[in-house]
């Protein structure tokens, strides 16, 4: 059996804007279907037609799914992360970097006994990330 998890991110009408910048900062290209665009936009109220119903970005390993929120139902997530390992402690400072601009930084980047590089944020966008470059082997005490 093969599982995944991937999270999918509710946005309070900038879901456009929020997978634009993801884009920018892991690379590949987002792809969105709007309300509007889909088969059921005459069951739709006309004021969702340009919301996203659904976005997605993938690139290498990573995959982020989204979608804007119907009006009244968007909440400020709480209680969970998106966790990113990059391969380098310059990947994980820039990623950080990129994410952090415009957010509140909760942990700064730095090392731990688990990863060369470390940090949570919340982005612009009220997204929760942790952003890890894990170390090979952890410096734990035994």
């Amino acid at each position: 059996m093969s599982t995944t998890a991937t999270p999918y991110l509710g946005f309070d009408g900038n879901c456009r804007e929020a997978f634009a910048r993801y884009s920018a900062i892991f690379g590949g290209n987002a792809d969105m279907v709007t309300h509007g665009e889909s088969p059921a936009c005459d069951q739709i109220p006309a004021e969702m037609h340009g919301c996203v119903m659904h976005a997605q970005l993938t690139t290498g390993d990573l995959l982020v799914m989204g979608a804007d929120m119907p009006p009244g139902m968007y909440q400020k997530p709480t209680g969970i992360c998106v966790a990113v390992a990059v391969d380098t402690p310059e990947e994980a400072e820039r990623v950080f970097a990129a994410l952090a601009e415009g957010g509140e930084v909760q942990m700064p980047m730095d090392e731990t006994f688990w990863a060369h590089r470390f940090g949570m944020l919340i982005d612009r966008f009220a997204i929760p990330w942790m952003i890890n470059c894990l170390k090979a082997e952890p410096e734990l005490n035994t």
